[in-house]
């Protein structure tokens, strides 16, 4: 099989299916937004929460089978940097449902259509990858986020792969944390996160079908959507790695490394059905200064 999967014609079951699925998830975002809407105006916590039950009712309508190995740090009271892989949308529809995360998004995600404004609701941290001018604002922002308590989403890899690899994490997006600045005075915590395709319809997915559910950038939103929803269960594994304590002084790009080191790790063990290790700990990663 290529990738992407070559089309094929849906039968009338799959297009009715596919419109089921959107007819419920137009149902579930019309009984949710309006609360979600008034929490955002008011800053209420309850829109992580309206928001995390949006994808929970969304990931059912659609049939995705989640399956969560470990689960997401507590840092009390600041909040988590989630370094994950990215393969398609529907990584954030997994991880959106497994908890109350905000995403880091590239600009221009703000003015697609629907997923846009899905984005946006979601508290979406809109950064520009080619302006570097706007780097050290952005990582303000983002640290200030955290700072509050936030759970955000970082896709290192900064584009999307087949689902078979991963690639290499770019360093230059561990910016957020304000990493190897020296006038940063606390620390943060960052953790690895895994998410792999394992089976559709209840058959295993190999190397050559498990880019069925990857979202490369050559294919437009519009019809990976449609062949998603045409399809049945989808099986998905996320797995959480041991947190990191990123102090001041830590070099960025060995933090790429070993969040990479530690996804690619948790992805090989999952897509090969294993349970990925962990030991459930808080570890420090070592600064420039211990590196040397």
């Amino acid at each position: 099989m290529t990738w992407p999967p070559r089309a094929r014609r849906a039968n009338p079951m799959e297009t009715l299916r596919a419109v089921f699925v959107v007819c419920l998830a137009l149902a579930i975002t019309a009984v949710l937004l309006p609360v979600h809407l008034v929490a955002q105006w008011r800053r209420w916590p309850l829109r992580k929460t309206t928001a995390q039950t949006w994808h929970r009712w969304v990931a059912r309508a659609m049939g995705l089978r989640i399956d969560i190995h470990g689960a997401p740090a507590r840092a009390g009271g600041h909040g988590v940097l989630l370094v994950a892989n990215h393969a398609s949308w529907l990584d954030i529809v997994a991880l959106g449902s497994v908890a109350p995360v905000s995403f880091i998004a590239k600009d221009d995600v703000r003015d697609w259509p629907v997923f846009g404004l899905l984005a946006r609701l979601q508290d979406s941290v809109f950064v520009s990858r080619n302006a570097r001018a706007t780097t050290r604002t952005q990582a303000e922002t983002i640290a200030q986020r955290l700072a509050d308590g936030d759970t955000i989403v970082l896709f290192a890899e900064g584009t999307t792969s087949c689902g078979n690899f991963v690639y290499p994490f770019k360093s230059s997006l561990f910016g957020a944390l304000g990493v190897g600045e020296s006038d940063r005075r606390d620390d943060a915590l960052v953790q690895p996160v895994a998410i792999a395709y394992t089976g559709v319809d209840g058959i295993p997915m190999g190397r050559q079908s498990r880019p069925l559910a990857a979202w490369p950038g050559d294919i437009g939103i519009g019809p990976h959507l449609t062949r998603i929803l045409r399809e049945g269960r989808i099986d998905i594994h996320v797995g959480f790695g041991d947190p990191i304590t990123v102090t001041p002084g830590t070099n960025r790009k060995r933090l790429a490394t070993e969040t990479e080191r530690a996804v690619r790790r948790m992805m090989s063990a999952l897509v090969r059905g294993q349970r990925p290790s962990s030991a459930g700990t808080q570890k420090p990663l070592r600064t420039a200064h211990e590196e040397s």
